[in-house]
């Protein structure tokens, strides 16, 4: 059974236990993370708790024993897939998707629409009341450099779905960010749709956020996870194998990884956010932006020209509502710079070179 909140402005009362999907990817750590620092409980699900073994001594060496417990899932489509590991839970963070490792829209998309509806499912059966979906920027629309477009709750990215669908081959950068951002467009509708026609008592709400830039939490087991491989790869140059096609990712908006994680936690236990989609964007950037951080904060290293005619992100995004639930975690403070936000990994790099 879900716990009973004492205090009247939480869905949730602190102590209770919190399922999170793919724990052991970069945001959904961090949502573990401030799960823990603020009072709950988790239980994440993992393909391979093998693999993820490190998980639960990193956070239980921290927060205390038995903060943190894994439950393998590993087919998220399969069906039932996360009806145990929601037993006993007061609510759902459902971060878990195959980020850009399919490029068939026939795989990717149904499985990202199945596990989203089976996470859905296993909660209505469960009595669990309050459920969060990771979405993505790109369910709302993809980059589009120097052209003014607005980002709200209205909008969805048909154009991105549109091409994903396209006929075969399946080949290609743009194509692999098309049936990504596909997945994550009609991943997040079919939620909507299971509320809509199920009307199960469960408040939904969605978290759309931008590139991702923060704090690997254990680089020896997470690597450089996500977009942060992105601020890697900027740091040498796109010099690496494989590096060459970042050097054209458009200008776009980031967002501290903390402070996403903080607001998925704001939508869970915030008893007024109800049925909302929210737009974790904090500021635009360009990878001139960040080179001109690095040439700052690191003077005497030499890094690469600034890229011309990379262009400038315009669009007009409704990210207010966002970060308000997350200056009611964070004593007023809204979103963390994009210094402050890339210098984690930044000084590490200089460190090692």
């Amino acid at each position: 059974m879900s716990s009973r909140p004492t205090d009247p402005q939480l869905a949730i009362s602190k102590g209770s236990l919190v399922l999170v999907t793919g724990a052991n990817g970069f945001i959904a750590s961090h949502v573990v993370k401030q799960l823990l620092e603020h009072g709950y409980k988790a239980r994440g699900t993992v393909r391979s708790i093998e693999r993820a073994s490190w998980l639960p001594d990193f956070f239980n060496s921290r927060y205390g024993e038995n903060s943190l417990e894994l439950v393998e899932v590993k087919d998220m489509a399969a069906d039932g897939a996360f009806d145990v590991a929601v037993q006993g839970t007061a609510g759902i963070i459902h971060t878990a998707t195959p980020v850009m490792a399919i490029q068939d829209p026939n795989v990717a998309i149904p499985m990202v629409i199945a596990g989203t509806t089976n996470a859905l499912k296993a909660a209505a059966k469960a009595g669990v009341k309050r459920f969060v979906l990771t979405s993505s920027s790109t369910a709302a629309a993809s980059p589009q450099p120097n052209k003014v477009f607005p980002i709200n709750p209205s909008v969805w990215n048909e154009d991105a779905v549109k091409a994903a669908w396209a006929p075969p081959p399946y080949e290609g950068v743009q194509r692999k960010l098309d049936v990504y951002s596909a997945s994550k467009t009609q991943g997040e509708q079919a939620a909507w749709e299971y509320i809509k026609t199920e009307n199960p008592d469960i408040v939904l709400n969605c978290i759309l956020p931008n590139m991702n830039i923060g704090e690997i939490l254990s680089i020896e087991h997470q690597g450089y996870p996500s977009t942060m491989s992105w601020i890697k790869a900027l740091w040498g140059g796109f010099s690496a194998e494989g590096e060459a096609d970042l050097k054209n990712n458009p200008s776009q908006y980031y967002i501290n990884v903390d402070d996403n994680a903080l607001v998925h936690v704001a939508a869970l236990i915030f008893s007024d956010v109800v049925h909302e989609r929210l737009f974790t964007f904090a500021y635009p950037y360009s990878w001139n932006t960040l080179l001109g951080i690095f040439r700052k904060l690191y003077p005497r290293r030499k890094f690469i020209d600034d890229i011309p005619n990379i262009g400038e992100d315009n669009s007009i995004v409704a990210n207010e509502r966002a970060e308000g639930l997350l200056k009611r975690l964070k004593g007023g403070k809204g979103w963390e710079s994009l210094e402050d936000s890339v210098r984690f990994l930044t000084d590490k790099l200089a460190a090692e070179s």
